[in-house]
């Protein structure tokens, strides 16, 4: 991969956006990053950490939308790959964390939004702007940030397309915690390191009950509940963990 770093250590996934200067997102960093993200499926990566510097991601390349007004590239091309690696992401049976430094805008925003925490440097500015263009957001802007900070206050962000800081940010819930720039990427990848050591798949159940059954009558958020409940309860880590609750030591998770 030319514009994605993709690292692994202690079962924590680094993928990191390395297109200068603000990591603008093109097609072929979405395809990278849909890439990233499958490469972070492996059972052997536990959490994994999305982050970019000195900006997460300042939106997407505007000068690929003049080139498909000109018919040189997909209409929606941008669009569709982001998505699809947003979704990747946040269907992962594993915790994940967006470190955002600077700007995440438009599909920076969006894809923050596809992992379970966001953790903001005291610099950040975030906002979905698309509507200046005269156009929407369409990598789950408006479709994500409403869950997030609920639907009256997703309206406001995505008609007026204004940016906001990271304590206001923090103050919506749009952030989960706010760490000075300096300290963001270690505090990240401390937290992270707390989560690769716990029972995995027990974690990725909780993901995947409480993200599709979000939203569905309760009888039926409660069937993706059992299934996921099932799915863990005979793994290895199910059994640690019982056994050491009984025998009254920590317990030794090994992700499986």
């Amino acid at each position: 991969m030319e514009l994605v770093e993709y690292s692994v250590a202690g079962g924590v996934a680094l993928v990191r956006l390395n297109r200068p200067p603000v990591n603008a997102l093109s097609a072929q960093l979405s395809t990278e990053l849909l890439e990233a993200f499958q490469l972070a499926a492996d059972p052997a990566v536990r959490v994994v950490v999305v982050t970019g510097q000195p900006h997460f991601a300042a939106g997407a390349d505007i000068k690929g939308f003049q080139k498909a007004y000109e018919g040189e590239s997909e209409r929606d091309g941008l669009a569709s790959v982001l998505a699809r690696a947003v979704r990747t992401l946040e269907q992962l049976a594993k915790p994940t964390f967006a470190a955002v430094h600077g700007y995440a805008l438009g599909g920076g925003l969006e894809l923050a939004m596809g992992a379970d925490f966001r953790y903001l440097s005291e610099d950040a500015s975030v906002g979905q702007p698309e509507i200046k263009l005269g156009i929407i957001p369409g990598a789950g802007g408006t479709q994500r940030l409403p869950r997030i900070v609920g639907f009256q206050k997703a309206k406001e962000l995505n008609y007026s397309g204004r940016h906001i800081g990271a304590e206001e940010a923090l103050a919506i819930g749009l952030a989960d915690k706010v760490f000075p720039t300096d300290h963001l990427l270690q505090a990240t990848m401390a937290e992270a390191e707390k989560y690769a050591s716990g029972p995995t798949v027990a974690l990725g159940a909780a993901r995947r009950a409480m993200n599709e059954g979000w939203g569905k009558p309760i009888d039926e958020a409660m069937e993706v509940e059992a299934q996921a409940f099932a799915d863990c309860f005979w793994t290895e880590d199910a059994k640690e963990g019982v056994a050491a609750f009984i025998e009254k030591r920590k317990a030794d998770f090994q992700g499986r």
